[in-house]
């Protein structure tokens, strides 16, 4: 775990934020054994052989987490947004998401990095 990246989110203001952030990190985690975790363009990006693999940004009303290399999932129907080969999902305060699910199309997205 980089500190870079724990310090960004221990100083997210909204609690529900730290949250999401927390457990999308852990997600990240758990689907690439040998990820990297970097803050770049003031955001905490998730990187495998170096190449990225996620990244989580936050504004004011939400958290999204990004996926990349994400042309070849298959995704649920109205859950992502974005060009194919990165893909983002929304979560705002009261959002929930599945974290199997989720670790299992980062862990199929990044398995070709």
């Amino acid at each position: 775990m980089n500190q870079e990246v724990t310090d960004f989110i221990e100083a997210l203001k909204e609690p529900w934020q730290r949250e999401l952030s927390v457990s999308l990190r852990e997600v990240v985690h758990q689907a690439i054994s040998d990820v990297q975790e970097r803050i770049q363009y003031k955001k905490p990006h998730f990187l495998k052989n170096g190449k990225y693999a996620a990244v989580i940004s936050t504004s004011k009303d939400a958290v999204s987490f990004t996926i990349f290399n994400a042309a070849a999932l298959a995704l649920p129907e109205g859950m992502f947004d974005g060009p194919p080969e990165r893909k983002t999902l929304k979560l705002r305060k009261g959002d929930t998401f599945n974290p199997e699910q989720l670790m299992s199309l980062v862990s199929q997205a990044s398995s070709p990095l």
